[in-house]
């Protein structure tokens, strides 16, 4: 009977996984809001260098190495790795020796003492007849492909994550030279106001007007300063350093970096490959699948081997003259536990569809990501080019009306309306070409751009 289970074919429970189709997903042939001439997607591995910005690239090629979610994510994957093979080695006969010596010692020194030697191998192996083993080294195989998947979820959150604080740190300082500029030239508004009250040219009341404007825009610089030091320290942070760690990389003041204009979004099919949250959605959908095989083996019957061999003898060499061995082989079923069973193959078969419900709205979320992004950046684009007009009108504003309130054409209110208009213009554009920069990392992020295999640690590969 033994040797008729063992020749007949193994088979294997449970459905075979096949990922869904595209159609199935919703996914569409082309973005809405994308080039009408769908072309390749832009290269996304190391999207950051196209902002062509040294501290931004040497910035996040730091985190990349030493950011801590990083040594998390990494660690979380040799467990996932270790578990795999933990789970193919338990397929293998399992095999154990022992060996012992005695002595014993005759009484009154009469014979009948002497030593004894003894050696033994056990092996045990359970036939895999109906593949729940097999299905578990298929689920655990998918669930390290997916803490694959999610540790470039971290390089590509931590890349975008360095970025956009990158970018709002340098909005900050570009608005606070704004600020001191405007506050030099309020100085001397107030100097002015207080020049021509002391004349009695004009009443106090252009002197108390001008004090409040510079108050304004004093009072904003502290805020500007908080806003500089914690996007800083949160980028010391990400790169696995102390906080005020990255804030001489930051002293000299300059813009925030533009990427060239043209971010090509490819085909929406490609972020089944480029998004890791959804190759991570994918593979825990195929581990959920094989969980099912493992539950319905459960159903059947299990054919367990054992084996055994010994020796013995009264010295070292002589063991192995002689050998006893024995082959034993059982059967177990269960017979009274059919109810539970398949209650866990049902719990197994929801869950399994829960896992594929959270696939296809991880898929639908990344499609509205970058739609979202693709409008974004458009109109980020289109704000900054119309704000660039207003401040430079504005600023030409202020020249005349400095000119007219100093010759005494104008009041003084017509100069203070003048110089907010230029505040406010300045930061709108400065606020404008932040948003055009975050929009595009985020339209990158979006793409599943910031990550290769090549991220991953060679200790952690398989």
């Amino acid at each position: 009977m033994v040797s008729l289970a063992l020749l007949a074919p193994a088979c294997t429970v449970g459905p075979n996984y096949h990922p869904p189709e595209i159609a199935s997903l919703k996914v569409p042939d082309r973005f809405q809001h994308g080039n009408a001439n769908q072309k390749d997607q832009t290269d996304l591995r190391k999207w950051w260098t196209r902002f062509n910005d040294p501290v931004l690239t040497s910035l996040i090629d730091s985190a990349l190495t030493t950011n801590n979610d990083l040594d998390a994510a990494s660690a979380r994957l040799r467990a996932a790795r270790a578990a795999l093979r933990a789970t193919r080695g338990g397929r293998l006969p399992v095999l154990g020796a022992s060996a012992g010596a005695s002595a014993s010692q005759a009484i009154n020194g009469e014979g009948g003492g002497g030593d004894a030697y003894q050696a033994g191998l056990d092996a045990s192996w359970e036939a895999d007849l109906f593949g729940g083993q097999r299905r578990s080294v298929e689920a655990a195989r998918a669930t390290a492909e997916a803490v694959e998947a999610d540790l470039h979820a971290v390089h590509l959150s931590i890349a975008a994550e360095v970025a956009l604080n990158y970018i709002d740190a340098r909005n900050a300082q570009s608005q606070l030279a704004i600020a001191r500029r405007n506050l030099g030239y309020q100085d001397d508004n107030v100097q002015i106001a207080d020049w021509r009250v002391q004349a009695g040219l004009v009443s106090a009341l252009d002197l108390e007007q001008s004090r409040i404007l510079r108050a304004q825009t004093a009072a904003s610089i502290p805020l500007l300063d908080n806003r500089l030091t914690s996007t800083t320290n949160r980028i010391a942070i990400l790169i696995g350093e102390a906080p005020g760690a990255v804030a001489p990389l930051l002293a000299s003041v300059l813009a925030v970096p533009l990427p060239p204009d043209g971010i090509e979004a490819g085909l929406p099919a490609a972020l089944l490959q480029n998004r890791p949250d959804v190759m991570a959605a994918e593979r825990r959908l195929a581990t959920e699948t094989a969980r099912i095989g493992v539950a319905t083996s459960e159903l059947y019957p299990a054919l367990r081997l054992s084996g055994s061999l010994s020796t013995s003898a009264l010295s070292p060499g002589g063991l192995g003259a002689s050998l006893l061995g024995g082959i034993a082989s059982s059967i177990t079923a269960p017979l009274f536990q059919g109810g539970q069973i398949r209650a866990r193959i049902e719990g197994q078969r929801a869950t399994t569809d829960a896992a594929l419900s959270a696939y296809r709205q991880t898929v639908l979320v990344a499609l509205e990501e970058v739609e979202n992004a693709l409008v974004f950046l458009d109109s980020a684009k289109r704000r900054e080019a119309v704000l660039i007009t207003a401040e430079a009108s504005a600023r030409t504003a202020v020249l005349y009306a400095r000119s007219q309130y100093r010759a005494g054409l104008i009041d003084f209110q017509s100069l203070l309306e003048s110089e907010r208009s230029l505040l406010s213009s300045e930061d709108n554009r400065a606020t404008a070409r932040a948003a055009r920069a975050t929009a595009a990392v985020q339209l990158y992020k979006a793409l599943g751009g910031g990550w290769s295999d090549a991220d991953i640690p060679p200790e952690t590969r398989p």
